[in-house]
């Protein structure tokens, strides 16, 4: 490591020279200077001062590995260490994706006591690295992570940069263009979109009251599918590409049904000018009327359909006479069409072997619990000897008719007893290992409609790593926009998680706990102070190659006293 000088003429003909810090690196057999930190002009340093600054550098990096006494002339102490590693590769992204750009664009040229696009940085780093609360993400922000460009941040400037989100993002500016900025970076193929919709809750005894202007509370009672109805949730939607990465998301009231959110998605995703896109749906969208929407303007769609609700054009799909194809080991297919002319609806049937089997297994697991259930209430009838017993049974039998699984098989006769109704398992039997698809593609191939439809785990696999590894849940805003900032701020930090895994073939877990061992070391001493990262591992250097973002300096300040 040593000084270098370099010179630059004035238009007047004098030379003003400039110092840097550097170091000779051997790259395929032929050595390269590298220059660590540019230090400013010569006639306006120290220069005593960063030469003994250097050499306690030398000493301290090539030494015995001892540490140097505290307060020893010339020498150097350890200060601070932060984790630097997962924040780099994020913020890497970030600019790469240009979420810089596009937010200072939409926030214009408003000034704020500090940089807004930095803490809503720091924000979805947090929430990618090591969910917590806002207040608890900004401690996480000044004390334990480094964070380019931001020394420190407290809550107050959390808050304040999740209202101007929302702001920004009001017409989905924001997210608009970070798509097409990903769908540049990785070249993605959008001809496929899959939309699904969750929900998540909040620890709270009672939903949102209306709104002064008598709006619906926006935390609200619902179909909720975290199994908790007994508490106020608010519905999210997200699109997703074939590749798992997600485009778009959306904030509805909790008891907002999945068959109104339809239109509004098309109508979102037409203002992107997205070309020919197929739109893949699951069963709690398939209505008729959604269907016709999805197809305006030119649109096409794959739709789950249900099997079990006496849908007369399922049905007819369902007995029709064909021959499979098969397209996977585990897969077949059956091409058909129902009705005439116009009318013609195209449906893809599909059959799993392996699945079929794990269904009649489970079924006959089912009907043989029923079974025992049946003669145990028989015998307690049957030794009933009082009014109050036998009341417990009928009680018994209620349950056991009402139950979601057992009750299914059952049938009751015209004196009140429960019989197993072999019919309804003959019907079953039918539908081991099936689901039907339909389609408005009349181009796509049957196998390339199954396929497709099986790639909507992608949304779902989405929504599982939005509530567990970025811990999405607990929510602990309470006012609508801060509750669309939070979803924001997820929805970002599983996009860059997203393009980290596809780029490094790792799962999320592994790059960040590789990265987050890099630390940023703080030195100081007597002739200034000196930030210096730990050297990169194998491992970290294939991770940050993988992604195409560039390795950190070793040195990023350097302070003279």
């Amino acid at each position: 490591m040593y000084l270098r000088t370099t010179q630059r003429r004035r238009k007047d003909g004098s030379v003003v020279r400039y110092l840097q810090l550097a170091h000779n690196r051997r790259v395929e057999g032929v050595t390269q200077a590298e220059v660590l930190v540019n230090l400013g002009r010569e006639d306006e340093l120290d220069i005593d001062g960063l030469r003994r600054l250097a050499a306690s550098i030398m000493r301290f990096t090539d030494g015995d590995g001892s540490a140097p006494l505290p307060g020893a002339a010339g020498e150097l102490e350890v200060t601070g260490s932060r984790a630097m590693g997962g924040a780099w590769l994020l913020d890497g992204l970030w600019r790469a994706l240009g979420v810089d750009g596009a937010l200072r664009r939409v926030l214009g040229a408003r000034r704020f006591g500090t940089d807004v696009e930095r803490v809503l940085f720091a924000l979805v780093a947090n929430r990618a690295l090591d969910p917590a609360s806002k207040l608890a993400a900004a401690e996480w922000a000044s004390e334990d992570a480094w964070i380019p460009g931001l020394e420190a941040m407290d809550d107050d400037q959390a808050y304040r940069a999740m209202d101007l989100l929302v702001e920004a993002d009001a017409q989905a500016k924001v997210q608009e263009a970070v798509f097409f900025a990903t769908a540049d970076l990785l070249n993605l193929e959008v001809d496929l979109l899959f939309f699904d919709t969750t929900s998540t809750y909040f620890e709270r005894d009672e939903p949102d009251g209306a709104g002064q202007d008598g709006a619906p509370a926006f935390r609200a009672y619902g179909h909720s599918k975290d199994h908790r109805p007994d508490l106020p949730q608010v519905v999210i939607g997200l699109a997703v590409t074939r590749e798992g990465i997600p485009v778009r998301v959306w904030v509805w009231p909790g008891n907002t049904n999945d068959m109104s959110v339809v239109s509004e998605v098309k109508d979102d995703l037409r203002g992107w000018r997205l070309g020919r896109v197929v739109t893949v749906v699951d069963r709690g969208f398939s209505s008729d009327e959604n269907l016709r929407y999805l197809t305006r303007a030119g649109g096409h769609w794959i739709a789950g359909e249900r099997m079990r609700d006496g849908s007369p054009d399922a049905q007819a799909a369902l007995s029709r006479q064909g021959r499979y194809q098969t397209v996977r080991d585990n897969l077949r297919v059956k091409d058909l069409r129902v009705g005439d002319g116009d009318a013609a609806k195209r449906f893809i049937v599909c059959h799993n072997p392996a699945e079929a089997e794990r269904d009649k297994h489970t079924r006959d697991e089912t009907i043989a619990r029923l079974q025992a259930e049946l003669e145990r209430i028989a015998a307690a009838r049957a030794k009933a000897t009082s009014a109050k017993a036998s009341d417990a049974h009928h009680r018994a039998e209620c349950a056991l008719r009402d139950h979601p699984t057992l009750g299914r098989y059952l049938r009751q006769t015209k004196t009140g007893r429960l019989l197993i109704d072999r019919s309804k398992i003959t019907a079953e039997e039918r539908l081991d290992g099936k689901y039907l698809l339909s389609t408005s593609d009349p181009d796509l191939s049957a196998e390339d409609v199954a396929l497709g439809y099986k790639n909507l785990l992608e949304a779902e696999r989405g929504f599982r790593d939005l509530k567990t590894t970025l811990e999405l849940r607990p929510v602990f805003q309470r006012l609508e926009h801060r509750i669309r900032a939070h979803v924001l701020i997820c929805w970002l930090a599983l996009l860059l998680i997203r393009i980290s895994e596809r780029q490094s073939g790792q799962t999320w877990r592994r790059i960040a706990l590789e990265l987050q061992r890099l630390h940023l070391v703080t030195l100081t001493g007597p002739d200034g102070t000196v930030c210096q990262t730990t050297p990169l591992t194998d491992s970290q250097r294939q991770i940050l190659d993988a992604v195409a973002v560039k390795a950190p300096p070793r040195i990023t300040t350097l302070q003279p006293a």
